[in-house]
């Protein structure tokens, strides 16, 4: 393994069907009051809130809602949750609900005590907040998997005004305290909910794994996680109440992204760049955003990462090489994944999510780009993957 780094991961996870259970010890740790963050209310009619509520109540807690936060959570529901957590001084943040809902949690809970305008220093600026200024912690309950967002410091507001889409991972203090993790909350979320996680959590992995060309431990590491996640994708897709597969989902969707898997590589996260765009221009699921762009972007980034790609074919796909150049064989890949990603349904094109070639400009113009992976990319670059794509 290449260069230098550090690893530190404060979370602590509760993971299986009775983890649930451990939340009332959890609270204990916390004031009295508890602002708890939520979808649509999905939740509702599911029973898990009523769970969740139940436990609050019997640890004396003091419950501010904040339901209606969105897929693609926008600054104004965050202006909205700022307002919320200092009304009530907040003690503790309980994101119950998927990724967006637990992003947008601990976006709360870098600005609440940040005085001036959090949007322009911790998204547009890119800051972490100032070592002496007051954090709100945050807990999550999680009920689909893909983001990784219960284990990682990771958050993305979208500013629709101006159409725009704004990844920013902070450091390490806003790492959920804990996360709770109980695969059967994952089967209650729609079937397109589950495929878009599904697929976000191949490509947090593959964004790691498309970069340098050491002899890396964590190539190993994703390669066994790319193969379980395709795995019990299939399962999931067939039967959506198998708890093995979805548990193994669940799993695996943590650990694409709480940073362990990233060590001693450059990374590459263009598709997430370019993704977030299409997503702040068309409301798409995120996983969905990302499917569309990717085969266009991976043949372009074959060219130039062949040796790791070559790898990819044989020891995600078990493509066998004999008789056949590296350039075939990393086609076989990658044409093995585009035929994985038909089989379990997600869009290959953008135009399926709603965009037009009008819009390619104004995406092009959102997307962030920098130096990653195996590409260095222009703006003209983002343009002619996204006709493509089309």
């Amino acid at each position: 393994m290449l260069g230098n780094f550090s690893y530190y991961n404060p979370t602590k996870l509760y993971f299986g069907d009775e983890s649930l259970n451990f939340l009332k010890d959890e609270l204990k740790n916390y004031g009295p009051v508890v602002l708890l963050n939520y979808g649509s209310g999905s939740v509702k009619r599911n029973g898990i809130y009523d769970q969740v509520v139940a436990i609050l109540k019997e640890a004396g807690k003091t419950i501010v809602e904040n339901p209606g936060v969105m897929t693609n959570p926008t600054l104004e529901k965050l202006n909205e949750g700022v307002k919320i957590a200092r009304e009530n001084e907040a003690d503790l943040i309980l994101a119950l609900g998927g990724g967006s809902v637990c992003d947008y949690s601990k976006a709360v809970a870098a600005s609440v005590y940040y005085e001036g305008d959090y949007w322009d220093k911790f998204w547009l600026k890119q800051q972490n907040p100032d070592a002496d200024q007051k954090l709100l912690p945050v807990g999550c309950v999680l009920t689909m998997a893909g983001t990784g967002s219960e284990m990682n410091a990771g958050t993305v507001i979208t500013d629709a005004e101006h159409t725009l889409k704004m990844g920013h991972v902070f450091d390490s203090r806003l790492m959920p305290k804990f996360s709770i993790l109980n695969p059967k909350f994952t089967m209650t979320v729609p079937e397109n909910q589950m495929k878009a996680g599904i697929y976000d959590i191949m490509n947090h992995i593959m964004e790691q794994y498309f970069s340098n060309f050491d002899d890396n431990t964590s190539d190993y590491l994703a390669e066994g996680l790319m193969r379980s996640v395709i795995t019990s994708s299939r399962i999931a897709v067939k039967n959506p109440q198998d708890y093995e597969a979805r548990s193994n989902i669940m799993w695996t969707a943590t650990w694409a992204l709480n940073t362990l898997i990233g060590k001693g590589k450059k990374q590459d996260w263009m598709v997430h760049m370019i993704g977030h765009s299409v997503g702040a221009w068309t409301h798409a699921p995120h996983g969905y955003a990302l499917a569309a762009v990717s085969m266009a972007y991976y043949r372009r980034a074959m060219k130039n990462g062949l040796p790791k790609f070559v790898r990819f074919a044989k020891n995600v796909w078990n493509i066998n090489g004999d008789g056949l150049t590296d350039e075939q064989i990393a086609e076989k890949g990658l044409q093995a994944l585009k035929d994985w990603m038909l089989e379990i349904g997600l869009p290959l094109t953008i135009s399926e999510l709603g965009a037009t070639n009008e819009m390619i400009p104004g995406i092009t113009e959102t997307t962030v780009v920098y130096p990653a992976g195996y590409l260095n990319l222009t703006k003209e670059d983002v343009t002619e993957i996204l006709k493509e794509s089309m």
